[in-house]
């Protein structure tokens, strides 16, 4: 009998112990995996999906551009219109409420709300912009205007705008496609294939030669500003081998030591999907071969001047002297200027 109670006690223990450790449902909700799953159900349930978009968070673009508001602070953010807002607006600019469906899942938040993106093209930009207290900006221009964590989101919702703007039909049938509700994928109306959103591997790469870094610019880019170089995967390559490839093309060098940094979706020039990295190459091999149908200019670049660069805070005003600015900060070529400054500064550091 004693063993019995005995059990019993280390029962109850047990069924305490193991109350104490479930996760509250608000809790579980917050969850990274909750979130993924939340997200992923969506993309597959149509019906759940159309739910989720009328409690949900939209970012509205016109041609690809998205809508930005200026915060109280004098910063930029990209604007999260609620659903119901977003109908209203459609409403009073004659719309008729069909457009709504057209937009496209693109996560969801902390809270487990859903957000998506919206192209408004079809209605006035101006009384779009004056209803919203906004501005729609160039995506070019809104990166280096937008500082938070959504950056990623309008790049996104971007890239998945213009990909169903631009996959209306199967390249194999020439039938119409159709998305679900979510526009995770379009689907031919003839044979049933699936079209899935695509990006290009690009490779981006920081070269050093042990005490300068390497930065080129393209005749596109703005006036002063430089970045790392950068080329697209061909066919079959590694990304060793097109980092080799590229270097060698466009500035007539040989690399060696290449070690990975990070990855980044990128919307420019249609969606690419940057892979970040380090390479070193011999100080005594150094001496420059710029292709110039490929860069206006390639150069090295100093400590200092890179520390210098890093300083400038807003883009330089028409008629301002020259100055030297470096891609955004939630930009991946920035990230690799950063780690290699950092890591000079310690090596200089460490020889003191």
């Amino acid at each position: 009998q004693q063993n019995w109670f005995r059990v019993m006690a280390m029962l109850r223990s047990l069924k305490i112990f193991l109350s104490a450790t479930k996760c509250p449902p608000s809790r579980c909700c917050s969850g990274f995996v909750s979130r993924m799953r939340y997200v992923n159900r969506l993309k597959e349930d149509d019906e759940a999906c159309a739910a989720a978009l009328q409690n949900s968070r939209i970012f509205l673009f016109h041609r690809l551009s998205p809508l930005l508001q200026r915060t109280q602070q004098g910063t930029f953010r990209p604007a999260a219109l609620n659903t119901s807002d977003v109908q209203s607006i459609l409403e009073r600019l004659g719309s008729d409420g069909s457009l709504l469906k057209e937009s496209v899942l693109i996560g969801c938040s902390e809270q487990n709300q859903a957000q998506f993106c919206l192209d408004v093209g079809e209605l006035d930009q101006a009384a779009v912009e004056e209803m919203c207290d906004g501005n729609f900006i160039n995506l070019r221009k809104a990166f280096f205007l937008l500082t938070g964590a959504e950056v990623p989101l309008v790049a996104k919702g971007q890239a998945l705008l213009r990909w169903h703007q631009t996959s209306g039909f199967c390249s194999a049938t020439g039938q119409p496609t159709h998305r679900n509700r979510a526009g995770s994928q379009r689907v031919c109306t003839s044979n049933g294939i699936i079209y899935y959103p695509k990006m290009s591997p690009v490779v981006i790469v920081l070269v050093s030669d042990g005490k300068r870094c390497l930065l080129a610019r393209q005749s596109s880019f703005p006036r002063g500003m430089y970045s790392a170089l950068a080329g697209f995967c061909d066919m079959g390559e590694t990304l060793e081998e097109t980092l080799s490839r590229e270097v060698a093309e466009e500035v007539g060098l040989e690399v060696h030591s290449i070690s990975y940094s990070s990855s980044q979706h990128w919307p420019f020039p249609h969606s690419s999907f940057m892979l970040g990295c380090h390479a070193s190459v011999s100080p005594a091999h150094t001496q420059l071969n710029v292709d110039h149908t490929e860069l206006e200019d390639a150069r090295w670049f100093s400590l200092e001047e890179i520390t210098s660069a890093l300083q400038v805070k807003t883009l330089p005003r028409r008629g301002d002297p020259p100055v030297l600015w470096l891609p955004p900060k939630h930009a991946v070529a920035n990230r690799l200027i950063t780690e290699w400054t950092n890591r000079q500064r310690r090596s200089e550091e460490g020889k003191l």
